[in-house]
């Protein structure tokens, strides 16, 4: 469908409805049956497109991994829960966890094992932090934060072994060619990762954000210590404190992710360092995680745990993880309705005006603006890439500065946007509002996205 102005009547439809509501769902839903009745107007066919789309987005083979990943590890942490892992990993860290501060160091210090996609990093850390909140002075929103300034921004960054890393050169790729320019597209993506400079910015910014705001600003309910114990049972009396049963389980999907994602890439007959450049991350993730889980039933087995109550706790937890499952699929959903409805289009469509050596500054506001919409870090970087190669060779821009900049527009969205996968997916672990918490991020994605904008008005002038 040619681009036109009602593609982006979905967007608006859903941060309208999830404004007035206070809830992301109710306006996703509408957004998405506003959009199929736009590209199917009739009675029924309309209801039918907006399901056809549902059904499509969980269809899709990765969104399925995800999906898949995500329900096996909300359920390996339920093992973990009720076998006292995260009780005994509590009581060991307690002893030199007291402050906020030395909490986000422990955060800090888990991305050495869990860079390779932002969902295994949230699912990973986030239970494991959420049974410290009752010795530390932090809420729940304050938590979520600390972890995604650790997750997505610092991602993007990392030149191997990420699920983004594939599909960052690939689409950089596609710019060149659709240009005709011959460069080795993964060298540039080394070259463009110090111009990404949201992702820098936030890093920085989201910690002192954590650190320094003052609690009155905060609500104060959320430092109840009893309302927490109730939403999070991992360190119920009756459970007995055994550390191994989650230091072994999670060490073991952390390696096998690693060495899975190298021997994906090995198989296809690449060296070392590009095996992980070009393997499927998210295969290797879901591989190694079902080997993991395996391995902790057997674990629990040889402890003389019952088989039948460590498979309901295994279900039960993996359930609590359906609601941002369907959320992730109304999202998924959304964006597809949007894309046939030439979104895109729109955008390329409407950038003819951008002055040769605004390039940079407006190629990162244009992509913000689109990843706050749709939510979607990827979804960004394959709308804009090939458009900002082709203004960068028109008006013999830096190619490095202006890649930098469509990957960063991206990482805004993947922070700052409401329909964010990332901030649904913390949101639903940590039991907290999905719109007040993106409201809540707001403005320090903000402060990052003005102080991007600034660099990148200085470097276009530099370089």
């Amino acid at each position: 469908m040619e681009g036109s102005w009602i593609a982006i009547i979905p967007f608006i439809v859903v941060i309208v409805t999830a404004i007035k509501t206070k809830q992301v769902f109710p306006g996703l839903t509408l957004g998405l049956i506003v959009g199929a009745y736009f590209v199917e107007p009739s009675l029924i066919g309309g209801i039918e497109q907006a399901a056809q789309y549902i059904v499509d987005s969980l269809t899709d083979i990765n969104n399925l991994k995800i999906i898949i990943f995500l329900y096996m590890f909300s359920g390996l942490v339920g093992i973990m829960k009720a076998s006292g892992g995260i009780k005994g990993f509590v009581a060991l860290t307690s002893e030199k966890i007291n402050t906020k501060r030395e909490a986000i160091l422990l955060t800090w210090a888990s991305t050495l094992g869990t860079f390779s996609a932002p969902s295994f990093r949230i699912v990973t850390v986030a239970p494991i932090m959420k049974a410290l909140l009752q010795k530390i002075n932090m809420t729940r929103k304050e938590l979520a934060f600390m972890i995604e300034t650790s997750t997505q921004p610092v991602i993007v960054l990392i030149p191997i072994a990420t699920a983004f890393v594939g599909y960052m050169v690939s689409v950089i790729e596609m710019g060149l060619q659709n240009q005709g320019i011959e460069a080795d597209p993964y060298s540039m993506f080394i070259r463009s990762i110090p111009f990404n400079f949201f992702a820098i910015s936030m890093i920085v910014i989201g910690t002192l954000f954590v650190i320094f705001r003052h609690p009155k600003e905060i609500d104060q309910d959320e430092r109840d210590p009893e309302r927490i114990k109730d939403e999070d049972n991992s360190s119920a009396d009756d459970i007995e404190a055994k550390p191994w049963n989650l230091i072994i389980p999670v060490s073991l999907v952390i390696i096998l992710t690693l060495f899975l994602t190298w021997w994906d890439g090995n198989q296809q007959g690449y060296g070392f360092f590009q095996a992980f450049i070009e393997a499927d991350v998210l295969q290797a993730m879901v591989v190694a995680l079902f080997i993991t889980l395996l391995i902790t039933v057997i674990m629990q087995i040889i402890q003389k745990k019952s088989l039948k109550n460590t498979i309901h706790e295994f279900i039960e937890a993996g359930n609590n993880l359906m609601s941002v499952i369907l959320l992730l699929a109304v999202v998924w959903g959304l964006s597809s309705v949007t894309e046939d409805l030439g979104f895109s289009t729109f955008v390329t469509n409407n950038v003819d005006w951008v002055p040769a050596m605004l390039i940079p500054p407006v190629m990162f506001l244009i992509g913000s603006f689109v990843s706050y919409f749709i939510g979607s870090s990827w979804g960004t970087w394959g709308i804009l890439m090939p458009l900002g190669v082709s203004l960068a060779q028109a008006a013999d821009a830096s190619f490095p500065l202006v890649i930098g900049a469509v990957f960063a527009s991206g990482s805004f969205g993947s922070i700052a946007s409401p329909l964010s996968d990332n901030n649904n997916t913390i949101a639903g672990l940590l039991n907290i509002n999905a719109m007040q918490y993106a409201r809540y991020k707001l403005v320090p994605a903000l402060i990052a996205l003005a102080i991007s904008t600034v660099l990148y008005g200085v470097m276009t002038f530099i370089l």
